[in-house]
């Protein structure tokens, strides 16, 4: 009898023993299932601190790039030839006008403009839209800008939403020019510019066409330097006795001088034919384009000859300034 219940004593405890056993058990997959969790959770924090890392990262190295392009626009932007700096490096605005009534009385006084900047809200006004309307159909750049660009063209002045820079010289229009070529000479030569931007190679190239009698000169609105004080003054005085012609579009130009009996001829380093072998006697134009990137495609489409100097050398370009000096020479000693 004792045994017996020794046995069933024996075998509660067994009993107890396994539900501990069961419930030890239920804890640890309890345990695990908190620690995968835990670990899920950790995986998952740290995987967002990551992201978030990543993209502070790509936030912030687009901020610079912000900043660096807007620096880069602003330091080409002193480069360009409507900001002139004296000898000393000092800023010169003496050809410049801004405030609207200084300008409107340049305006309505006809003097020589290169170009003009101003507010949409100035281009519209009554006061304003017919006078740069007219300025803008004789070749005057104009340009509908915010406040805060104007602000930094005229380094901080108080322009009230315009202002201009004078050209050295006036311009006539395009049908002049032909007009007047054809009148003083059988053959005339007149020089067209594309996309030379620099002041200094203009005012060069001014001063070489009217040493080789050139009658006149042609001068796209944009991608080209206009008329400045630096221009002028390069030019050392060429540019009182050469006309010059200021065009919208340089293409429709060429057309147009095709049609009054214009021979059409680029300088091109890919040209096919020597321009020491050109031996034609006619009217023409010469289209000049920059060093870098010479004459446009399109521009190239609507030239009669592709001319090219020959290089002897190693050098595989000449400056522009150069080019049309050489060219001109060649094309008037014949």
């Amino acid at each position: 009898m004792k045994n017996t219940s020794k046995n069933n004593f024996s075998g509660k405890n067994n009993k107890q023993s396994k539900k501990n056993s069961n419930f030890y058990s239920k804890n640890s997959n309890y345990s695990n299932k908190n620690n995968k969790f835990l670990t899920n959770s950790s995986k998952n924090n740290n995987s967002h601190n990551l992201n978030e890392s990543n993209n502070n990262k790509k936030n912030f190295s687009s901020l610079n790039r912000r900043e660096s392009k807007s620096k880069s626009n602003f330091e080409a932007f002193n480069k360009t030839s409507y900001v002139f700096k004296d000898q000393s490096g000092n800023k010169n605005f003496d050809d410049w006008i801004w405030g609207k009534h200084s300008v409107y009385e340049s305006l309505i006084n006809e003097r020589a403009i290169n170009r003009i900047w101003c507010t949409s809200e100035i281009f519209s006004s009554e006061k304003f839209y017919i006078l740069l309307k007219e300025l803008k159909l004789k070749g005057v750049l104009i340009e509908e800008v915010s406040w805060n660009r104007l602000s930094q063209i005229t380094f901080g002045a108080s322009h009230q939403g315009i202002a201009l820079q004078l050209a050295c010289s006036k311009t006539i229009p395009l049908n002049e020019l032909i007009e007047s070529a054809m009148k003083n000479s059988s053959n005339p030569i007149i020089l067209a510019l594309d996309g030379i931007t620099d002041p200094h190679n203009v005012g060069a190239i001014i001063r070489s066409a009217e040493a080789f009698d050139c009658k006149g000169i042609i001068i796209p609105q944009r991608r080209s330097a206009g008329l400045t004080g630096t221009v002028a003054k390069v030019a050392a005085g060429a540019l009182e006795h050469l006309p010059v012609t200021r065009v919208v579009n340089l293409n429709r130009s060429l057309e147009e001088l095709k049609k009054n009996g214009f021979l059409v001829l680029g300088l091109s380093g890919n040209g096919k034919l020597s321009i020491s072998k050109f031996h034609e006697k006619t009217p023409m134009v010469v289209i000049v384009g920059a060093e870098d990137k010479g004459i446009s495609l399109l521009t190239q489409k609507k030239c009669d000859f592709l001319l090219k100097i020959p290089l002897k050398g190693k050098t595989s370009s000449l400056n522009a300034s150069v080019a049309a000096a050489i060219s001109l020479f060649h094309l008037t000693s014949k």
